[in-house]
């Protein structure tokens, strides 16, 4: 149903000085809402603008009303589908319809802000930087699917730095939300929309998984690093990430004492406490290991609100907040490469490595993907399988040799 325009007086609130306000009134689907014009008249000046000769002053009036009506048609008329959103936009914040992709990045990622999602609205920010310098001023109708798949070649290319091809769908994934939102808005026609099948199909990156096999752990474990130092410390909080049922950093740096009941420790990811209305808790039994770490390096005061390690504090801004996270993450890091290279181990040990470690090794040890997909935390278990990392090669050797197990039969 088309939405309609009325200029009309306002008389359900009168103003001190005896006028009431003329507003400019959309209904649609019998909804009503009304808009200022900035113009406040008595109900005898009123009349005067809307007959067919206003004068003078009343003229002037009258033109810029008519003018403002116009204009809320001609928006109206311009929306492929109507919503109150992109009317307002459109309407009062004056964004063209189709208008540039930056200004709809900038929207977005200062909403991510205030919501503080601080990291989000940083991916944003960059994607937005990245596609400016590609094509300056792009609007929506200038994203074709042949514009991606030249900006995927850009990017990739050596006169790029040679960006790789995860940072490409990551990025594309994040314009693809932009093209979303304006649809979902109704300022944007789904004709426009360049990705899918049979248009640009946003890659996924092949690179190499980040799973330690179990010798590489082993040999993490009883790694014996300097008594107190932040060499031990990194180590424990990294077999923490990994014990912890593979728990981010971010995670682990939120947790708080009121999260242990007796030998349980259980949480909410922080990435879900945003987007799900049903609170899905991961629980954690807290093994010997896992209880000497928190022993070890947590916080000597246990009160249920305060944090059981000492890396936040409460009252911090998110920009603080994600500052320190980022800190303690490039800190442990540092030391579990050390350590890797003291042991020989060839593949990262990061915090990520952790996370990874925990799914793969529970993959090898039996445990079914659903289980593990609860474990980790995932909303669906596609998201589970892009962690699980492949057999070791010996593994996988000794499996193949099954094909062939008949060279060992006798005759008899």
């Amino acid at each position: 149903m088309k939405a309609t325009t009325a200029i009309i007086h306002y008389t359900r609130r009168l103003r001190k000085d005896g006028t009431y306000p003329v507003k400019l009134r959309i209904t649609h689907n019998r909804q009503q809402r009304y808009y200022n014009t900035s113009h406040n008249l008595t109900e005898a000046d009123f009349e005067k603008t809307q007959g067919e000769r206003p004068r003078g002053d009343f003229k002037d009036i009258a033109l810029k009303l008519q003018k403002a009506e116009r204009k809320a048609n001609q928006v109206i008329e311009d929306l492929p589908v109507f919503t109150w959103k992109s009317f307002k936009k459109l309407f009062i914040d004056n964004r063209p319809i189709k208008g540039l992709i930056s200004e709809a990045f900038q929207d977005y990622a200062k909403e991510l802000r205030v919501a503080g999602r601080i990291g989000t609205a940083v991916s944003y920010e960059c994607a937005n930087s990245s596609l400016s310098k590609f094509i300056p001023g792009a609007k929506y109708i200038d994203i074709t699917p042949d514009v991606l798949r030249h900006y995927e070649k850009w990017m990739v290319g050596d006169g790029n730095s040679g960006n790789s091809i995860s940072t490409v769908g990551i990025y594309l994934r994040s314009l693809r939300t932009m093209f979303n939102n304006a649809i979902a808005e109704g300022s944007l026609n789904k004709d426009y929309y360049p990705f899918g099948r049979k248009k640009y199909e946003i890659p996924t990156s092949n690179n190499v998984k980040k799973a330690l096999t179990i010798k590489d752990i082993a040999a993490i474990y009883y790694h014996k690093p300097p008594p107190g130092t932040t060499a031990e410390r990194s180590k424990d909080y990294w077999l923490f990430l990994y014990l912890c049922n593979g728990i981010n950093i971010k995670d682990m740096c939120l947790l708080r004492y009121e999260n242990i009941k007796g030998d349980v420790l259980s949480f909410e990811r922080a990435k879900t406490i945003r987007t799900k209305r049903k609170v899905e808790l991961i629980r954690v039994t807290l093994t010997e290991d896992l209880k000497r770490i928190v022993n070890d390096w947590g916080n000597k005061n246990k009160a249920g609100d305060n944090f059981i390690f000492p890396v936040l504090a409460k009252g911090l801004s998110p920009e603080r907040e994600r500052q320190l996270i980022q800190q303690i993450t490039g800190v442990v890091n540092d030391h579990m490469k050390a350590i890797a290279e003291d042991l020989g181990i060839e593949q990262p040990c990061t915090t990520y490595a952790a996370r990874h470690s925990f799914a793969t090794i529970m993959q090898r040890s039996g445990a079914s993907t659903e289980f593990i997909s609860e474990a980790l935390g995932h909303s669906n278990v596609k998201t589970t399988q892009n962690y699980l990392a492949g057999f070791e090669d010996d593994i996988k050797k000794e499996t193949v040799k099954a094909l062939t197990a008949f060279k060992n039969i006798q005759d008899g």
